[in-house]
């Protein structure tokens, strides 16, 4: 692989020699400086090299990744029904998330773009089917769905020129390595691929040698949580989890916007269940639940008529909410990463917020593992239900 780029300082986005029509999209947008893996990825996928980059969620990689594509595309856009690019996400929320920058950044240009994902809309299926039929020049999609549609015979995949996987790490924690390459299979051998992961197991490094061709290699070290976030662990048996955080949230009508995350969607549905029955504002986010229905939960979150979100790791990706006070690990998160990653959405814009964890004791050593990363111990909490 090819040494990792170095920072230059003092960049703005003029400096890339984008697309005069996606400059304006950036502009129109509020974007003023490029983040660190947005300086390094723009310049390699310009010159329409493969790349493997290792980056956090909130760091910047969506626009590291859309916009020089965007600017490649508008630079050789000619009006046809073919696919040129497809980007393969793990879940319904960061495909439309994507998808949502997108139109945000190609606004002043011609190119056009549809999320594709699961779902028992009749609608949108129909909606996906057209927009795929008529050659949406870039394709967001999970796999799952991609390739019910791709099965229904009218999606050729023959004509994509640049793949990218995001979000590399959990794909493949959801089962859809196989998925994944039965895609691959049916796309060009010459074309750019781009993987962007926020950890680096063996798995994604052996994925990246059966697909990528002589890439490029980013790695950006994962940053520490905020100062201002202010974090804390309450030691418990697993039997008390539900009590103290009932106990915890039970009156808090000032704590605004709290974020809960499980690890099991039926954990999710167990602590959604126990604090609407103590007469909390809560709703959980989970694959049972309709697009609509997820998107609705989030709404009401956002705009504060529910207190409480419950999520598992996998179900927030692409969840983007400013302003959430408390964030309460009912779980050990399984890596450092996956902790850095859940905290962050506290304490954003320079505000404070509070991370609070549950460690029973099988996930004690996970814990220490984190601790021994951040280079600090976190403090703990008096337990109430011991006293």
């Amino acid at each position: 692989m090819y040494p990792l780029y170095q920072n230059s300082t003092d960049l703005n986005f003029n400096d890339f020699n984008l697309h005069p029509d996606i400059l304006e999209g950036i502009q129109s947008m509020g974007y003023e400086t490029p983040t660190p893996i947005q300086e390094q990825a723009i310049p390699v996928i310009l010159q329409g090299k493969d790349l493997i980059a290792c980056a956090q969620t909130g760091t910047g990689k969506t626009a590291a990744f859309v916009l020089p594509i965007l600017s490649i595309n508008a630079s050789t856009h000619k009006e046809s029904n073919s696919l040129n690019t497809l980007v393969i996400v793990p879940t319904r929320e960061l495909a439309l998330q994507i998808d949502q920058q997108v139109e945000g950044f190609a606004y002043f240009s011609p190119i056009g773009s549809i999320a594709v994902y699961g779902g028992n809309d009749g609608n949108n299926w129909d909606r996906q089917r057209a927009a795929l039929e008529s050659g949406s020049e870039l394709v967001i999609a999970t796999p799952g769905r991609l390739i019910q549609h791709v099965q229904m015979g009218y999606v050729k995949l023959d004509s994509i020129e640049h793949l990218i996987l995001d979000e590399a790490d959990r794909m493949l924690d959801m089962g859809f390595y196989e998925d994944i390459m039965s895609i691959i299979k049916l796309l060009p051998q010459k074309r750019q691929t781009l993987m962007f992961s926020a950890t680096m197991p063996p798995k994604i490094r052996q994925l990246a040698k059966t697909i990528l061709h002589n890439p490029t290699e980013i790695s950006l070290s994962v940053s520490k949580p905020a100062e201002n976030i202010l974090q804390a662990v309450y030691m418990v048996e697993n039997n008390q989890k539900l009590e103290l955080l009932n106990s915890l949230l039970q009156g808090k009508d000032y704590v605004q916007s709290v974020l809960v995350f499980a690890s099991t969607k039926q954990e999710v549905k167990n602590i959604e269940r126990k604090l609407i029955g103590s007469g909390i504002s809560a709703k959980a986010i989970h694959s049972d639940l309709e697009q609509k229905e997820r998107e609705n939960v989030l709404r009401e979150f956002r705009n504060r008529k529910i207190q409480i979100l419950v999520a598992t790791d996998i179900i927030s990706r692409g969840i983007d909410i400013e302003d959430i006070d408390l964030v309460l690990n009912y779980d050990v998160p399984n890596d450092p990463e996956d902790y850095v990653h859940r905290i962050g959405r506290t304490a954003r814009a320079q505000s404070d917020g509070v991370a609070i964890t549950f460690v029973n004791r099988t996930q004690k050593a996970s814990f220490d593992r984190i601790e021994k990363f951040l280079g600090t111990p976190v403090f703990k909490l008096k337990n109430p239900l011991n006293s």
